[in-house]
C-alpha cells in the first residue's frame, strides 16, 4: 500500500523532509506538504536577508522536490485552524511538523512594550515583505537605533538600516521599506551583547560585510578586544570574524555619516521614553567563567528604535505537546513527538544552525520512522485531506498557484530587482486560484 505522509510548513525543513522521503521511498510515497500561506520556502523567502540573493538559489532545489509527481504544496492552510492534528493523523499514516520557529522571544525587561520595540522575526519580516509583518510601524525619524543580540539576525538588521537605498534597490526588499530608508533618520546604530567579541556568534561573511558600506563605518572599542595572542584558542573560522571585529577597531573615524556601533560588554536592563522608545538603559558587565555578570555601572543609549536579536519560539498547535520552557515541540533525539507525530527543523531541535542544517534532521526522521515501522495503512491520505477541506470551504492552493504569484512578482520589480513580493493573501489567492 501507498505510504501517507503530511508535512507541515513548506520551509526548508519541510522541504528537506520531503526530500528525504522521496529518495526513502521513491514512487510508494504520497506527500502533501501543507503551508498557512500561498507561497511556499518560509525563511527562504522571509528570513533571508535580500541583500543575500546566492543564498536563495537552494529555492530552485525545493521547486524540483516539489514537481515530482508523488508531492504536492497545499498552501492556504492553517493546522488549528482548517484541520487538526488529530484530523490529519487520521488522514495520513505520519505526519511532520516542520512549522519553524516564527514568534519573537521577550526581552523581558521594562519598557519592552513600548512603541519603537520590535523582535526580529517582526523587523526583518517587515523589510522581507511577509504578510504577518508587511504592516509593522517601524519608526526611522530617530538618529538612534539599537540592536540586542550578538549573531548573524543582528548584523543583518543593521545592515539593511545602514545601507543606501541605492545599494538595496537591486535586492528583492520590500518597496514599502525601501520607501521608508529613503527618508531615514537613523545615524547610530549600537549592536548590543551581554559579553565580548570572542563570544559573538557572528559568520566571518556577515561581520566582514560591514567594512564595505558606502556610507556607514563599522566601530569597535579597541578596550573591548581581548589580547590578540587569545585569538590563537579560536576556531578558525571564528578567528577570522574576529579579525573583522580587530580592524574595526583600529580604523581612524572617517566622513560616513552612519555609524555602526559594536557595545560589547552591556547587558539590557530597561527601555525608557515618554509613551514610545527614546533610549535603552545598559549596563556594564565582565566575564566571570565565561559568563556576563552586571558590575552596576550604567549607561543610556538615545535610540527611537529597538530590535531584539535574541531568539525564536515555535508556535503551539492545539493537540500537540509543547514546552513553555524549550519554546518548540519537546521531542526524542530524531525527532518523535507521539506515535505518528514527528518533527523536523526549528520546531525539533530551536532555532539554531544554518538552512543546511536541516537537512540532516529531515533524513533522521525519515529514518525514525522506518524504525517505528511506519508503512501504508489504507488511510484516505491527500484525496482525504480534499474532501476534508473543500467541506469547509477552504480555498487551499497549488504548487501551480505558487508559480503565478512567483511570475506576477518576478513581473512587478522595479528595475534591476529579481522581484517585488506580494504581501496581501487575499491578493495572491486571486492571482493563484
Amino acid at each position: 500500500m501507498t505510504l501517507s505522509i503530511a508535512i507541515i510548513g513548506a520551509g526548508p525543513a519541510g522541504y528537506y523532509t520531503a526530500e528525504a522521503a522521496q529518495k526513502k521511498w521513491g514512487a510508494d510515497v504520497r506527500i502533501d506538504i501543507i503551508d498557512r500561506l500561498p507561497s511556499p520556502y518560509g525563511l527562504i523567502r522571509a528570513g533571508v536577508a535580500p541583500d543575500h540573493q546566492s543564498i536563495k538559489a537552494v529555492t530552485k532545489r525545493y521547486e524540483a522536490t516539489n514537481l515530482a509527481p508523488n508531492t504536492r504544496l497545499v498552501g492556504n492552510v492553517m493546522v488549528g485552524r482548517d484541520v487538526a492534528i488529530d484530523e490529519l493523523l487520521s488522514l495520513y499514516d505520519a505526519v511532520v511538523l516542520s512549522v519553524g520557529a516564527p514568534l519573537d522571544k521577550p526581552i523581558g525587561i521594562p519598557g519592552d512594550d513600548l512603541p519603537g520595540v520590535v523582535g526580529s522575526a517582526a523587523f526583518v519580516g517587515w523589510y522581507n515583505g511577509h504578510p504577518d509583518h508587511a504592516g509593522l510601524a517601524v519608526d526611522l525619524s530617530h538618529h538612534g537605533a539599537a540592536i540586542i543580540g550578538n549573531g548573524n539576525v543582528a548584523i543583518d538588521c543593521a545592515r539593511i538600516l545602514a545601507k543606501t537605498v541605492d545599494e538595496l534597490s537591486g535586492t528583492d526588499i520590500a518597496n514599502h521599506t525601501l520607501a521608508a530608508l529613503a527618508t531615514s533618520a537613523v545615524r547610530d546604530v549600537h549592536i548590543i551583547g551581554r559579553r565580548g567579541p570572542h563570544q559573538a556568534s557572528f559568520t566571518t561573511k556577515e561581520a566582514g560585510e560591514l567594512g564595505h558600506l558606502t556610507r556607514a563605518q563599522a566601530i569597535v572599542k579597541p578596550g573591548d578586544l581581548p589580547p590578540e595572542a587569545e585569538d590563537a584558542a579560536l576556531e578558525p573560522g571564528h578567528r577570522k570574524m574576529v579579525t573583522h571585529l580587530r580592524s574595526f577597531a583600529g580604523q581612524p573615524r572617517g566622513d560616513k555619516p552612519v555609524t555602526i556601533n559594536f557595545e560589547f560588554f552591556r547587558r539590557p536592563v530597561a527601555v525608557e521614553g515618554a509613551d514610545k522608545a527614546q533610549r535603552l538603559i545598559v549596563e556594564t558587565t565582565r566575564l566571570e567563567d565565561g559568563r556576563a555578570v552586571g558590575t552596576g555601572e550604567l549607561h543610556a543609549i538615545p535610540c527611537g528604535l529597538v530590535i531584539a536579536c535574541i531568539g525564536y519560539r515555535t508556535e503551539a498547535i492545539a493537540g500537540v505537546n509543547w514546552s513553555d520552557a524549550l519554546g518548540r515541540f519537546p521531542t526524542d533525539d530524531a525527532g518523535r513527538i507521539a506515535p505518528g507525530l514527528y518533527a523536523s527543523g526549528w520546531a525539533r531541535r530551536g532555532p539554531s544552525g544554518t538552512i543546511g542544517t536541516n537537512r540532516p534532521d529531515g533524513f533522521s526522521v525519515i529514518d525514525a520512522m522506518v524504525a517505528d515501522g511506519v508503512t501504508g495503512s489504507g488511510k484516505a491520505g491527500p484525496a482525504g485531506l480534499d474532501v476534508l477541506l473543500a467541506a469547509r470551504g477552504v480555498n487551499c492552493t497549488d504548487f501551480a498557484g505558487w508559480q503565478k504569484i512567483d511570475a506576477a512578482e518576478v513581473a512587478q520589480a522595479r528595475t534591476g530587482a529579481p522581484r517585488e513580493k506580494i504581501s496581501d493573501i487575499a491578493k495572491m489567492l486571486q492571482i493563484a486560484l
